[in-house]
């Protein structure tokens, strides 16, 4: 399991750790009980970075936290919800769908979505009460990613071959199944009663975007993984901050 949680890292962040690992189904399996906990990770040094930048004002705050989010993860998921948006908005057949999201040309939906992931985050923690932003990003990091298990774990792959195709496997579940309830402890700990709705919430969104997945595509792929990524992260802090002012 060590070898699957430094694969993690090395996938899923752009943390240097030097160390060689097999890259095979078999550890990317055993990655998957640790993406609940990758995205906290995550999730934790972009807050750390809203701490340090609070103390000058909240838009400071704000933007170098989107920052960070990007720079930790290398731009992986907005890569995926970038090449996602081109496809799906392109008004195409399936398998021309999937050329376009093969294709490392960006599009005018692609750049239209990534403005606007960048720009809806920087105004949703902005929006942050500064004493509850470093729960809520933490928790809305771990939250995505445990969302990205959930699609690869019981969703199908529409392109074979592909670097969703091998993260996808019925033995991830396996995996799943126990980090998801660890996550969703940890998170009522800390989070309370907003973390559940919140994470309930994020949940059916995910199930809904890969049921429109596989109406565009028959299933899903390595760039739906990083769309569901991207998406559930901004509805995760979105939904903190408005369930927030009702509980």
């Amino acid at each position: 399991m060590i070898k699957a949680f430094i694969l993690g890292l090395q996938f899923l962040t752009r943390i240097p750790v030097n160390i060689s690992v097999d890259y095979n189904r078999e550890n990317l399996t055993k990655t998957t009980f640790f993406f609940p906990f990758m995205g906290m990770i995550i999730g934790a040094i972009a807050a750390l970075t809203y701490y340090v930048f609070s103390f000058v004002n909240r838009d400071m705050a704000a933007v170098c936290t989107v920052l960070a989010l990007v720079c930790i993860t290398g731009g992986l998921h907005i890569d995926g919800l970038s090449d996602t948006a081109d496809g799906f908005f392109s008004s195409r057949p399936k398998e021309r769908i999937l050329e376009i999201m093969k294709d490392s040309r960006v599009g005018a939906f692609g750049v239209i979505a990534i403005v606007f992931d960048l720009l809806f985050k920087y105004v949703v923690i902005k929006s942050m009460d500064t004493n509850k932003a470093i729960m809520w990003i933490i928790l809305s990091s771990g939250i995505s990613r445990t969302m990205v298990a959930m699609l690869f774990s019981f969703g199908k792959s529409a392109r074979k071959g592909g670097m969703g195709d091998m993260l996808m496997n019925k033995a991830s579940k396996k995996y799943l199944i126990p980090a998801a309830i660890i996550f969703i402890l940890i998170g009522l700990y800390i989070g309370k009663l907003n973390f559940l709705v919140v994470f309930v919430l994020v949940a059916i969104f995910s199930l809904c975007f890969m049921r429109y997945s596989y109406k565009k595509i028959g299933g899903v792929t390595g760039d739906v993984f990083g769309a569901n990524a991207e998406l559930c992260e901004m509805l995760a802090m979105a939904a903190f901050l408005v369930v927030a002012k009702w509980i």
